[in-house]
């Protein structure tokens, strides 16, 4: 007899609108995965500022106007090709067992994981990180960038 609320792992497309197995403990381990991405981002940031300073030594200053796009660019093309790539995850969403899913249960494209991107750091900028608290009355416990998506994310089941 199988746990109704285990999410199998193996040859299966999950219903992402019935199966609430997917929605186990979701909130917080997508806080905690955020909060991962945040650092390996930064770190990312780091790293790339000391080419950019290099750069900016050589080119008498002027590659270093390309800072303030630094940690834009890197955030962006970080979630684009991991959150749209063949898993569907950060590597934070993946440390804490999330992937994300669109609502047909098909994985993320990278161009859909960037707007997904850009449409979350446009939310917590212009309506705070309390934007987070609509999943508290939102189905799935989705964010509001993630409704006008039509994305949600779950507990990870697998490969397909």
């Amino acid at each position: 007899m199988s746990d109704p609320h285990s999410v199998p792992v193996s040859g299966y497309r999950p219903d992402v609108m019935t199966d609430v197995a997917l929605y186990d403990g979701i909130r917080t381990k997508r806080v905690m995965a955020f909060l991962f991405d945040a650092v390996l981002i930064a770190l990312l940031t780091v790293a790339a500022s000391f080419v950019v300073l290099v750069l900016g030594v050589f080119t008498l200053g002027l590659g270093w106007l390309l800072f303030p796009l630094l940690w834009p660019f890197l955030a962006l093309i970080y979630c684009a090709f991991t959150l749209g790539g063949s898993t569907s995850a950060t590597p934070g969403m993946r440390a804490f067992g999330l992937e994300m899913r669109q609502l047909n249960g098909q994985r993320m494209t990278p161009v859909l994981a960037a707007i997904h991107a850009v449409l979350f750091y446009a939310s917590v900028s212009l309506l705070t990180p309390f934007v987070v608290l609509f999943s508290l009355i939102a189905d799935r416990k989705r964010l509001l960038h993630d409704i006008v998506l039509g994305t949600v994310v779950i507990n990870r089941t697998g490969r397909i």
